[in-house]
């Protein structure tokens, strides 16, 4: 149950409600109801009771904040019918919070000191608000931040090895995907259609916004049962689709080719001219990237380009948006860090055309030690979404030059 009129209006997308369904099929409970409810205390406590009616587990994010509309606690009392009290060694661990930051703790936090009989509380080490574990005739109630990466700590350090412990040996759902790039999900399930029957594990394509993702899930009695299904299912589906696969699971391909960069002992620079930077902040997106990567330039128009390496006479003959430019700004960029590759985008993010190419047209190329490669994309779609889309081409491009089974 993810609790938040700001969730109803559309204003925040719940990532929580994804993240807690993958996350508790893997524990093999089952999931058969999601809910979002806005900050009324009587819808809130009327959705409460509907789940307490049909569920032994209630997992809730939101609403466990200081303000008025943080309703979550006083739906839960209500439900149950107890009285909310302050707890003193809550109260002192939230002032000592705020006393740490030299600050005076407001008074409206006091509700997040509170309980009520059949709750304990969940700590949260990175913030201000513990969650409730709460636990009455036979039905659990967990209570957590609607914040994230608070709600994501609590849940895996605090909520599942309390579940854990209360699990009969019923079974373990266990998932993994394989991140492809470069392939369509219609063409990446026609390539994985002699396994799309299988039924244990199973196998399915998701198209993402980093390719298209194919989810292998297994169910077994344990967790290695599972995970000796998906060992031996796995290899069937790389056969099939394995040129294509860059990752798997949490992967990134900016993470993926930060490693193999490190494994070669190569150096990346990067000339962005439509992307704006976005290229350079997901490649430095990962830890350790100032292992292998040297620096960017955004080079915007056509004197920025020129100033910073790129032939005037290339600019000229075929203008910003060409394949010839975008080699001679990797080229370039190369060049002038020192790095083993360089690696360039340019194009039309739109809405309007440029130099008589319309949006949507975009040409990324590298330049390794002077071997040059180039593409050139079109798409019809938005100007973020042009950009978004051409730094995961250079990605791809470069995923491509340096994985293991490529070269430049």
């Amino acid at each position: 149950m993810s609790v938040g009129t700001e969730l109803l209006l559309g204003q925040i997308v719940d990532t929580n409600a994804a993240y807690l369904a993958q996350y508790l099929s893997a524990l093999g409970i089952d999931l058969y109801w999601q809910a979002t409810v806005g900050d009324n205390l009587g819808r809130l406590t009327d959705e409460l009771r509907r789940a307490w009616e049909r569920a032994d587990l209630i997992v809730m994010t939101g609403g466990v904040g200081p303000t008025e509309d943080d309703l979550t606690r006083e739906g839960i009392a209500a439900l149950l019918g107890e009285q909310m009290a302050v707890d003193p060694a809550l109260e002192a661990h939230l002032r000592s919070w705020f006393g740490r930051r030299g600050q005076t703790m407001p008074e409206r936090n006091l509700k997040q000191a509170t309980l009520i009989p059949s709750a304990q509380a969940l700590p949260n080490p990175i913030g201000t608000a513990p969650g409730w574990w709460v636990e009455k005739d036979g039905h659990v109630i967990v209570a957590m931040p609607g914040v994230p990466v608070e709600m994501r700590k609590m849940w895996e350090e605090q909520a599942v090895p309390r579940l854990q412990a209360r699990l009969p040996g019923g079974g373990v759902i266990l998932s993994r995907t394989l991140k492809c790039i470069g392939i369509g999900e219609s063409a990446a399930e026609e390539l994985i259609h002699p396994l799309i029957a299988s039924v244990n594990p199973t196998l399915a394509t998701y198209a993402k916004q980093d390719g298209v993702h194919l989810r292998m899930t297994a169910k077994a009695t344990t967790r290695d049962e599972a995970e000796a299904l998906l060992a031996a299912f796995e290899p069937r589906v790389r056969e099939l689709v394995g040129d294509y696969v860059y990752g798997v699971d949490d992967e990134t391909l900016a993470e993926v080719i930060g490693r193999h960069l490190r494994q070669r002992g190569l150096s990346l620079a990067t000339m962005e001219s439509l992307t704006g930077g976005l290229l350079a902040n997901q490649i430095t997106d990962v830890p350790g990237s100032s292992d292998y990567f040297r620096g960017g330039i955004v080079a915007y128009t056509a004197e920025a380009k020129v100033a910073h390496g790129v032939d005037a006479a290339i600019v000229a003959a075929h203008g910003t948006v060409a394949a010839e430019t975008a080699e001679a700004m990797a080229a370039a960029v190369r060049r002038q860090f020192g790095a083993d590759v360089g690696l360039a985008t340019t194009g039309v993010a739109g809405p309007g055309e440029l130099e008589g190419k319309p949006a949507g047209t975009v040409f990324v190329a590298l330049d390794w030690a002077g071997d040059k490669a180039a593409e050139r994309q079109k798409w019809n779609t938005t100007r973020g979404e042009n950009k978004r889309r051409a730094a995961l081409a250079a990605l791809n491009l470069l995923w491509r030059a340096v994985r293991p089974a490529g070269g430049a």
